[in-house]
């Protein structure tokens, strides 16, 4: 059984050769793309995976977005962390519904919708209104309002320190989150996990020298690469592009008191 494609919906268009298209539903308005355009009342109350041509007779296939569709077309203001990465997050942070997270650096909202996702409340600290305003629509327009619910986002520089208490982690994608280690020390529940994404090897190091000293331990660093494989019958091999460094990701669990 499969629910019908309501207007007001986001939906993922793909072509022959995978361009995926991002847009939202609207009675009356058309899609267009270099293949011609098709009219979303056709796709009003269609099923997933239906195929439309357009006017141009080109095939595109209609899905709903996964999560990493959505973040690799939203729109952002500052760079996005790459699904490969905020997977990796979601696992070093070890979230679980209903955790108290509190995420500095929302930027265009990539990782807020990852831990949103995983059933955490999310508290977002965030330097740049701009950033923030554009997190918050990023998140109410993929994740609905009633999810983000649970999102908060603040207009407050992490450096100066954290006002909550009683977190179950910590999660930092600034540039240096080293001088947060201190403030999240005092905010976490003994055991709770402290992440820091960095882009820079330098950085990570910086962040490993600062957990060296105060309540921390299992301290760990990795870095993940992403390539993608070519089948086609028995021609098997790696594709020749892959998503390679991105940013390396450190985290800490605190130590009892």
């Amino acid at each position: 059984m499969s629910r019908a494609l309501q207007a007001g919906e986001l939906v993922l268009l793909t072509d022959r050769k995978d361009r995926r298209y991002l847009t939202t539903l609207v009675e009356g308005r058309d899609f267009h793309t270099h293949a011609g355009s098709v009219a979303h009342d056709e796709l009003i109350g269609g099923t997933e995976g239906m195929q439309v041509r357009t006017t141009r007779n080109a095939e595109l296939t209609v899905w709903r977005p996964t999560l990493r569709d959505y973040v690799l077309k939203m729109p952002r203001g500052a760079q996005v962390v790459y699904p490969k990465d905020s997977a990796a997050i979601l696992m070093q942070a070890d979230v679980f519904p209903g955790a108290r997270v509190l995420e500095s650096g929302v930027g265009s909202g990539a990782l807020s919708l990852s831990l949103l996702r995983a059933g955490v409340l999310v508290r977002g600290y965030e330097i740049r209104e701009d950033f923030a305003q554009r997190a918050i629509e990023n998140v109410t327009s993929f994740l609905g309002s009633e999810d983000a619910d649970r999102y908060q986002v603040e207009i407050r520089d992490c450096y100066q320190g954290i006002e909550a208490e009683g977190l179950d982690r910590v999660v930092l994608d600034l540039p240096e989150p080293w001088q947060v280690v201190p403030h999240a020390a005092t905010s976490l529940f003994a055991g709770g996990i402290l992440v820091a994404y960095t882009p820079s090897m330098v950085q990570a190091v910086r962040m490993r020298e600062a957990c060296e000293s105060g309540p921390w331990a299992s301290v760990s660093t990795v870095e993940v690469l992403h390539r993608d494989w070519h089948i086609k019958g028995d021609a098997v091999r790696p594709e020749h592009r892959m998503v390679g460094h991105t940013g390396f990701i450190t985290a800490a669990r605190r130590l009892s008191d």
